[in-house]
């Protein structure tokens, strides 16, 4: 784990543990906000990090790391330089079985950066072959461990074994990290300290206390819950951090009240416009989304020859300025769906779309053919399928096609479902599909019982 500044310090410090979909940038600067002092992000596969592209992201005035398929991988920006640990590696505690790879890991990052070092364990079954191991770590020149007071196959609901830690930093000159007091001992700002001093450690890290309310860093006391979640959604926003992950992230916050009024509100957002409504921040987003727009159109002027539009056919494209909104759609029924079924009923070739991304900002535009005539939208969008769906609305539009708006459907294409139910009854189309609340309580209840849950989500 390589944090971004030589002059880190590892005594005495209060530190956001890596959490996976929590640690993202959001979540990190509103524990630096409460107080945190060193904030890590959540685990990150090196090989994912090597796919990436690194981004100067002049809009949001950040610096992206994004994969092939145009996700942000990783996101940071000034507020955090001298405080963000970047954390890599495989599965969970998947090398405590093999310490030769890990001495050798350490070894070869400890020599190849000029960054500080540190590891993150959890205990052996011994605590003989535990200490054993974590002078093999120090031998490699890390700047320091952390230990999660658990056993690799123990889950949140067994106990911590201070005893173990206090025995690793008795035997270490290098600071230990102290983790896993949540569940136990870590209920407010004045239990951070004492699980340190009851493990003899330099620095405590606090991970699900944090992500529940992350003001448990405040000297002066948790903060009221409704106004930790409206700063994060803000930072959310600003940084335009994923609707689904600020979505999830939420959800562990809200915890018990899922089932409130707010709760459900935030199981129906599809979109972090919609999540802000329910917040009552509805406001805030357009103006914000007002100013990125702004100042996307600002840099653009500024560098036209980053706009990268496309070409344009020799015998003309018919241009609309039009977005696809999801809300004002079926979830079943999308413009291209509708656009593919009249090509199909009036026997022509499939639509084809023609997608550019435009360098400055990494936003898309679409121009779809259909029967040699190119249709495109004027406005950019956020992702390739976007886009896709907006040059489908311009066409279907242009010829006076239904585009599968709500209340807007074509008969023919009830036709088909009707058929496709009556041929396969027990088929997909007739599942139970699960709703988004009940996604974030399936996730809730995963992660409070320690396993992993399958979705990636962002």
């Amino acid at each position: 784990m390589i944090e971004h500044t030589l002059s880190l310090c590892y005594h005495n410090k209060l530190i956001l543990a890596p959490m996976v979909r929590v640690g993202t940038l959001p979540m990190r600067l509103l524990a630096l906000d409460y107080g945190a002092d060193i904030v890590y992000c959540e685990e990150l596969i090196d090989l994912k990090m090597l796919q990436c592209k690194r981004v100067v992201n002049e809009v949001l005035s950040t610096v992206d790391f994004v994969a092939p398929d145009d996700r942000v991988v990783f996101r940071t920006c000034e507020r955090e330089q001298n405080r963000v640990v970047f954390q890599m590696g495989g599965m969970g505690a998947a090398l405590l079985s093999d310490p030769d790879k890990i001495e050798k890991i350490l070894s070869t990052l400890v020599k190849g950066t000029r960054r500080p070092v540190t590891c993150k364990i959890r205990i052996l079954p011994s605590l003989e072959d535990t200490l054993s191991l974590v002078k093999r770590i120090e031998r490699t020149g890390i700047a320091a461990v952390a230990v999660h007071g658990r056993k690799r196959e123990e889950r949140p609901q067994h106990p911590v074994s201070c005893e173990a830690i206090k025995a690793i930093a008795e035997t270490l000159s290098i600071p230990v990290i102290a983790n896993g007091g949540s569940h136990d001992h870590i209920q407010k700002y004045l239990d951070i300290e004492d699980f340190r001093q009851a493990t003899a450690a330099s620095s405590v890290m606090v991970a699900r206390a944090a992500m529940w309310n992350p003001s448990i860093f405040l000297k002066e006391g948790l903060r009221p819950l409704e106004e930790v979640m409206q700063k994060y959604i803000r930072y959310a926003v600003q940084y335009e951090n994923h609707y689904t992950n600020t979505k999830y992230c939420l959800c562990q916050m809200l915890r018990e009240q899922l089932e409130s009024p707010q709760g459900r509100l935030l199981h129906a957002a599809q979109s972090s416009q919609e999540i802000c409504e329910a917040f009552g921040l509805g406001a805030f987003y357009e103006d914000v989304t007002r100013e990125l727009n702004a100042r996307r159109a600002e840099l653009l002027a500024r560098t036209p020859e980053a706009v990268g539009e496309p070409a344009e056919d020799p015998s003309g494209v018919i241009k609309m300025a039009v977005k696809f909104d999801r809300r004002a759609y079926s979830p079943q029924i999308t413009p291209k769906m509708c656009l593919l079924e009249w090509c199909r009923k009036e026997k022509l070739a499939q639509p084809v779309y023609d997608t550019v991304q435009r360098p400055l900002d990494r936003f898309f535009c679409s121009v779809v053919t259909v029967a040699e005539q190119k249709y495109q939208s004027t406005l950019w969008d956020k992702s390739k399928k976007l886009a896709e769906q907006a040059a489908a609305i311009v066409c279907l539009r242009s010829r006076g096609l239904p585009e599968g708006r709500l209340g807007e459907e074509s008969p023919s294409w009830h036709k088909r479902k009707r058929e496709a139910t009556d041929q396969d009854p027990g088929g997909p189309r007739n599942q139970e599909q699960a709703v988004p609340g009940e996604l974030c309580k399936k996730l809730f209840v995963a992660l409070g019982s320690g396993e992993e849950s399958p979705l990636e989500g962002w």
